[in-house]
């Protein structure tokens, strides 16, 4: 994940976008949604359902721990949406930058 992608996540989440449940066709990453489009924070690509391939089951298949971060990286970002301290702000968004290098460091092995 390029720290351009990371960026521009940060900025769709401080700009009213949501982390969605369901992870990216290509390469099973976490996606923010704003205004109907979906970006992968890992691949930024924007899946267009033609081209949205067939994944293997090895793809599909999520760790605990995989799990539990997704679901944390959705209460932050609900959390950000409310959130008017501008210091907190910034505090929820490291929450989250650490939890996606952690996903993506999990995703590696």
């Amino acid at each position: 994940m390029s720290k351009d992608l990371t960026k521009k996540a940060a900025d769709m989440l401080l700009s009213g976008a949501t982390l969605l449940s369901e992870p990216c066709p290509y390469c099973s990453g976490v996606r923010v949604m704003k205004e109907g489009h979906a970006l992968c924070i890992k691949c930024g690509r924007e899946p267009e359902k033609k081209e949205i391939p067939i994944r293997d089951e090895q793809q599909i298949t999520k760790t605990g721990l995989e799990i539990t971060l997704e679901k944390k990286l959705l209460d932050l970002s609900k959390e950000l949406e409310h959130e008017t301290n501008h210091e907190k702000q910034q505090e929820i968004l490291r929450s989250i930058n650490s939890i996606i290098e952690t996903i993506k460091k999990l995703e590696k092995h």
